[in-house]
């Protein structure tokens, strides 16, 4: 329950305040060519942003929020606590968790996340962020009107298993931004708690370097991320593998090798400060509860 609430909490906080960023990100990695003004200057992701909001309105920055939300909590919840248990199954006969079983603990809670959450709710979001109709046109009528609206589209066109397009790249997505995550941020508390001599962090120092270890994920995966997008974006069907290796040929040939790491500014700028506000919220609300249950059950404490 510490973990679901905390992490929901969290999940929630940082999806509503990060959330365009990802819609640019998104924008950015399914375009083919680089976009561009009406005086013909290449857009970066401010520019990107403000053609967004210029075309479909400010809403438009917030298409698929319906998807994450309805998803935050419990791949939070599958996240924090899954992280939990593979960290005890992985400690030695003291208790004591190494820095490279806190990295494998990381990698398969973002793999179990993935296939239990991510995937089917990142193709939904993704197809919802696509659409570039106008949010203040009420006669503009997208195909997808909303994310159940989509899941039930999709699955009626293309089929359940549709919604595990490019599954097997989420999982590695996911599980490499953990396993990062995870050891970078456990890394730096260790180490700032040591250096400060104290015994919990304030909330700030949590944002810090819940930023900081944010980062490392997208900068060691941006490849994984865009083939990802690419693939859950097609309505093609066919193999896994058969996918991947068509929409890799066609990003290296056609866009050239940096076309892999298009979207990965606005995509740091999306998930560092995301993983920051995830990690302080999630550290304030678990001490909140720790502190409830405290007073509720103080016999048990006083014993240990």
């Amino acid at each position: 329950m510490t973990h679901l609430v905390a992490g929901g909490a969290a999940g929630f906080m940082e999806a509503c305040s990060c959330h365009p960023l990802d819609t640019i990100k998104v924008r950015m990695q399914l375009a083919k060519t680089a976009q561009r003004n009406a005086a013909g200057k290449k857009l970066g992701f401010f520019g990107v942003g403000v053609k967004i909001v210029r075309n479909e309105s400010f809403w438009a920055l917030y298409k698929g929020l319906g998807a994450v939300v309805s998803g935050i909590v419990p791949k939070m919840a599958i996240r924090f606590s899954s992280f939990e248990l593979y960290k005890e199954w992985l400690a030695d006969e003291t208790g004591k968790v190494s820095t490279g079983a806190v990295f494998f603990a990381g990698l398969m809670a973002g793999t179990t996340e993935a296939v239990m959450v991510v995937s089917p709710m990142d193709l939904i979001k993704i197809r919802l962020q696509a659409q570039r109709h106008s949010m203040a046109d009420p006669m503009d009528v997208p195909k997808y009107r909303n994310a159940p609206h989509a899941a039930y589209t999709i699955v009626k066109e293309e089929g359940v298993s549709a919604l595990y397009k490019g599954v097997t790249l989420t999982a590695l997505r996911q599980a490499t931004n953990q396993a990062a995550n995870f050891t970078a941020y456990q890394e730096f508390k260790s180490w700032a708690k040591k250096f400060q001599n104290l015994e919990e962090l304030p909330s700030y120092q949590h944002l810090v370097l819940g930023g900081v270890s944010g980062a490392m994920g997208p900068l060691s995966n941006a490849p994984i991320d865009t083939i990802k997008t690419r693939i859950q974006k097609s309505s093609a069907k066919g193999s896994g593998w058969e996918r991947f290796k068509v929409v890799t040929a066609e990003i290296y040939y056609k866009e050239g090798f940096r076309a892999f790491y298009k979207g990965l500014t606005p995509r740091v700028l999306r998930v560092a400060p995301g993983q920051a506000v995830t990690f302080m919220v999630y550290e304030k609300v678990k001490a909140w509860i720790d502190v409830f249950t405290n007073v509720k059950d103080v016999a048990p404490i006083a014993q240990k």
